[in-house]
């Protein structure tokens, strides 16, 4: 288990060992897969406008070290050109804290000045003519406080950020709205009404069409998306009118011993006791779900069991709408997890599980 350290390194996740823990075992084999053998998406996340957050939700913006080269700081977009047309990447994840969205004033408006640094970065993936996720890196919480579940933040307040970013990208198709970065322990039956609410919001603000996703509990864990009530729970979110149109499973899985995505080598390909009987929940309800983060170091192991997990998710492209690596963007070379290619401007060079694994 981690915790963040410094900006130009890694301030992920800290994952409970005990996050992914199953249900029993159904004896009998889940349903053939679909044959297409290659899921919509694949790509990377760019992280930088999330660094300062912790998993309490709290962020410090100076920590803040934007993927974005007129911003002096690394050339996410050159890394995103790089992506999509050597390795065929199709989307890029951009998380980013509330805390810089809002210039630390919680329910106040979109801080323009912030606001506008971060669509640099949006609006550089959108010309590779990839699609474009829109994270909020929060932890369903703002400084320490749940969103919708006690003293803190509240849902109206929530709900206020997401109708400014969904006017603000209403009508641009390529756009998907990340509705929160992995939650943890919370009451999965509120969060799930916290999630309709912003369903609504986003729908209302005019962004009708675009793919909106879905977090569950445990840190959005494929391996207990079943277990912990957050797939029963979300499967309730539906459009204003009912449907479920472009509403999305957002899951997360890393390969390490304990699920943190902190350590270098890779000990398991997830997908028995994860992507395997959480295909067959998902077709059985007739859904999908994005795999938004994955990962891990640029070792052997992770080669291997990278890869197996990958090829998992193509051949179940009916209920996979693809994978996102984590991650590049301001990670450096030093970052246990780096996805970040060496190299600059048209002449970049990918880390070996980008190019063994997550290219296409």
């Amino acid at each position: 288990m981690a915790t963040p350290v410094e900006p130009r390194q890694s301030l992920h996740r800290f994952i409970k060992p005990n996050a992914d823990v199953q249900t029993a075992a159904s004896t009998t084999a889940p349903p053939a897969p679909s044959e297409t053998g290659k899921v919509k998406f694949a790509g990377v996340n760019i992280a930088g406008f999330d660094f300062g957050c912790l998993t309490d939700g709290s962020q410090n913006i100076s920590k803040v070290y934007p993927p974005v080269r007129t911003l002096n700081g690394p050339d996410g977009e050159a890394q995103m050109q790089h992506f999509a047309k050597e390795d065929n990447m199709n989307i890029f994840r951009l998380p980013v804290g509330w805390q810089y969205l809002v210039n630390n004033k919680l329910g106040g408006t979109l801080d323009s000045g912030n606001l506008a640094k971060y669509d640099q970065l949006v609006q550089a993936c959108l010309a590779t003519g990839a699609s474009c996720v829109i994270d909020v890196h929060n932890y369903a919480r703002w400084n320490g406080q749940i969103i919708g579940q006690g003293s803190g933040s509240t849902n109206d307040q929530f709900v206020n950020l997401w109708t400014q970013l969904a006017t603000k990208y209403k009508s641009t198709d390529n756009i998907i709205f990340g509705v929160m970065n992995e939650p943890h322990e919370v009451d999965i039956t509120m969060w799930a009404a916290t999630v309709q609410l912003v369903v609504n919001a986003i729908r209302r603000a005019g962004a009708t069409t675009q793919i909106i996703l879905l977090p569950g509990n445990d840190y959005t864990s494929a391996g207990a998306f079943i277990s912990n009530g957050s797939g029963p729970a979300l499967l309730n979110v539906t459009n204003p009118g009912g449907s479920t149109t472009n509403l999305v499973f957002d899951v997360h899985k890393y390969l390490d011993s304990d699920n943190s995505g902190t350590h270098p080598e890779c000990t398991k390909d997830n997908v028995a006791d994860a992507f395997q009987p959480l295909a067959a929940w998902l077709r059985t309800n007739k859904r999908m779900a994005l795999n938004s983060e994955t990962g891990g170091g640029n070792v052997a192991s992770c080669q291997k069991m990278l890869c197996t997990q990958i090829a998992f998710i193509n051949a179940n492209s009916d209920v996979y709408l693809g994978y996102i690596g984590w991650s590049a963007g301001s990670f450096d070379s030093t970052y246990v997890l780096t996805e970040t290619p060496t190299g600059s401007g048209t002449n970049m060079l990918d880390t070996s599980l980008v190019k063994s694994c997550l290219a296409r």
